[in-house]
């Protein structure tokens, strides 16, 4: 059978008997402070294993009740998958127990037993009576329907059945994914002699083994997991949903605080501003105004910060969910879909609590169009988040994507299988980020032939340079391969264009242009320099350029020399009248004779005919290799 790790907190006013109960039930007295043995109060978070057999592995944590201890409570509580609520029932419902009931709500604890303590104390009748108010405390709450438990910690009736209980709602919960990225917010740091530092926690998701390299969070500090071991005993591996402690290799203990996240994984990024869907108490003393000061309790971390509203500038009561924004004054790790509380410093009060949307908020401005982002963020499905940080990143690294998307690597393998994302070395996209690259493409190559449309293309370095203020560069390649592979581009040389074009005369210049060309092919072996004819016709100097090279390119004409080219049509007569005038091979007296024009013209003529390959020289004469 496979084991099954599962946690379980406490919650309830002081002096109700969750310690007493948890002892009775683990054997294990969590209060281990001498602070709280001499005042018989919970001042710290207590753990202990609860065995409840069939491979059911179950951490108890016991959180304090007094309200001074309000934050230890929420570090115990975040992240459990049953609550016990305990009440007495010589008591009732107190205040703490109203308080902590409103933070498990807002946590979302989505199971819950309800447990009435010191039943022994009271009638049967005033057992009845209890159990109405709690019911009444309960309504509106997901715990309305919470079994209830009776028990006495002295006599140890009722201990049994609520064991039974316990299992019960605990296989009814999916236990946590031990795959994925290792994180453990720490709750607990000391030093123990010869061995050095030691953080304890629960594990959130994921898992380590002896030996791994994990780094601790936000401060990035490398370390390895030196010992591990779970309440009390060694262990080669921890996993999502166990208790443990972890002896770090190379830290000092100063170096890391109750708060702080242990990671294997660079997936796990820190933050200082979060987008939030934020749920108020049902009773807050005063309206929580835009930009109050307020604490966020997320994980183990406790953070100073302002709350951001962008459809209002303060709220007293609310049963909707508010989207909107957390500014933090230090660094946290957070994810999407974690639950935080937040509380007002003074007056003291817990006026709310949610779910993180986005741990990598950006500043944006107040307004409806706000809200609607931020709404598309929170119900967005998985591929839905992907690609909208993809259409606002263009690419991203598998790591990152988990990172801002906060995704699943096997979230990401379905859209790759799906064809939702497109895998491009190490990095994914969009099939939707690649067509309006490719149209973005083409539209500017269409654009620079059209102002250009004598020129071969657009040199794809300064085409690729013009993009990477919007697109990786490793993009942008991709996708000129791709439109090249479907003919829609090609490539002449360094120089791109639409696989259609081809340079051409046209637009206001090219009766000019056509000009010079008949006289270039007029003056046939006896041409002028080519500024020359740029300057008789009036060319401006960027078009003659151009068409100096779309002569060439085009083989309308050729390079005789630095200053002067000879039309195409010039130099097949001359080779003509050469071929017909000559045998195997001739000198320049003989090409002289021929073709009657001075060594001015004549030796950058048959030196062209080298270089075209229509000659060899050897010596002082030509050989024709093409006759």
């Amino acid at each position: 059978m496979e084991k099954k790790y599962y946690t379980i907190g406490t919650a309830g006013h002081i002096d109700h008997g969750k310690t007493t109960l948890i002892k009775n039930l683990t054997n294990v007295d969590t209060d281990r402070l001498k602070e709280e043995k001499e005042r018989n109060i919970s001042i710290e978070l207590g753990f202990a294993p609860l065995d409840l057999g069939d491979d059911l592995h179950v951490s108890v944590i016991d959180v304090p009740g007094h309200e001074k201890f309000i934050r230890q409570m929420i570090s115990g509580v975040t992240g459990i998958d049953l609550m016990l609520l305990i009440v007495a029932a010589d008591e009732g419902v107190m205040p703490q127990t109203q308080e902590h009931l409103e933070i498990l709500s807002l946590l979302e604890v989505k199971r819950g037993i309800v447990v009435i303590t010191k039943i022994d104390k009271v009638d049967q009748e005033l057992v009845e009576v209890v159990k109405e108010e709690i019911r009444d405390q309960l309504e509106g709450t997901i715990y309305y329907d919470s079994e209830f438990a009776l028990v006495d910690s002295v006599s140890g009736n009722g201990l049994d059945a609520l064991k039974k209980l316990i299992k019960t709602e605990l296989l009814k919960v999916q236990p946590k994914h031990h795959t994925g990225a290792f994180r453990m917010p720490v709750d607990q740091v000391f030093t123990v002699k010869g061995q050095g530092t030691v953080v304890r926690g629960t594990v959130y998701e994921g898992s380590i083994s002896l030996g791994d390299t994990i780094t601790v969070m936000p401060e990035n500090l490398k370390t390895k997991a030196r010992q591990i071991q779970v309440f009390g005993n060694h262990a080669t591996t921890v996993v999502a949903g166990q208790r443990a402690a972890i002896n770090l290799a190379n830290i000092e203990r100063d170096e890391i605080v109750r708060g702080d996240v242990i990671v294997s994984s660079d997936v796990y990024k820190v933050t200082k501003t979060i987008d939030v869907s934020l749920k108020i108490v049902k009773e807050i003393q005063h309206p929580l105004k835009q930009r109050s000061e307020i604490k966020v309790h997320i994980g183990t971390s406790g953070v100073m910060g302002n709350v951001v509203f962008f459809d209002r500038n303060d709220v007293k009561e609310s049963n909707d969910e508010i989207l909107c924004q957390l500014r933090l004054e230090n660094e946290i790790v957070a994810k999407r879909g974690d639950r935080f509380i937040v509380r007002r410093p003074s007056p003291a009060e817990t006026v709310g609590g949610g779910v993180v949307v986005d741990p990598n908020g950006d500043r944006y401005k107040f307004g409806e169009k706000t809200i609607e982002m931020l709404k598309s963020k929170k119900i967005g499905s998985p591929i839905e988040r992907m690609q909208t940080i993809i259409d606002i990143k263009t690419l991203l690294s598998q790591k990152d994507l988990i990172t801002f998307a906060s995704v699943t690597e096997q979230e990401i393998s379905q859209s790759i299988n799906d064809c939702d994302l497109i895998k491009i070395g190490n990095s994914l996209t969009t099939p939707e980020v690649i067509l309006s690259l490719k149209r973005l493409i083409v539209a500017n190559l269409n654009s620079y032939h059209n102002m250009f449309p004598l020129r071969l293309g657009l040199n794809k370095a300064e085409l690729i340079q013009n993009l990477t203020s919007s697109y990786e560069k490793l993009l942008i390649e991709y996708v000129i391969n791709d439109l090249i592979k479907d003919a829609t581009l090609k490539l002449n040389g360094q120089f791109v264009s639409i696989g259609s074009f081809k340079p051409e005369l046209q637009g206001k210049w090219a009766k000019r242009m056509e000009q010079i060309l008949v006289k270039l092919e007029k003056d046939s072996f006896l041409v002028k320099p080519f500024s020359h004819y740029v300057t008789e016709e009036k060319l401006p100097e960027t078009e003659a350029k151009d068409f100096y090279h779309f002569l060439i390119s085009e083989g309308h004409a050729y390079i005789l020399d630095p200053i002067h080219l000879i039309s195409t049509k010039a130099l097949n007569g001359a080779l003509k009248k050469m071929k017909d005038a000559t045998g195997d091979s001739f000198d320049l007296q003989v090409a002289k004779e021929v073709l009657g024009i001075s060594r001015k013209y004549l030796v950058p003529l048959i030196e062209l005919f080298d270089k075209i390959g229509q000659t060899k020289r050897v010596e002082n004469s030509r050989f024709w290799l093409n006759k």
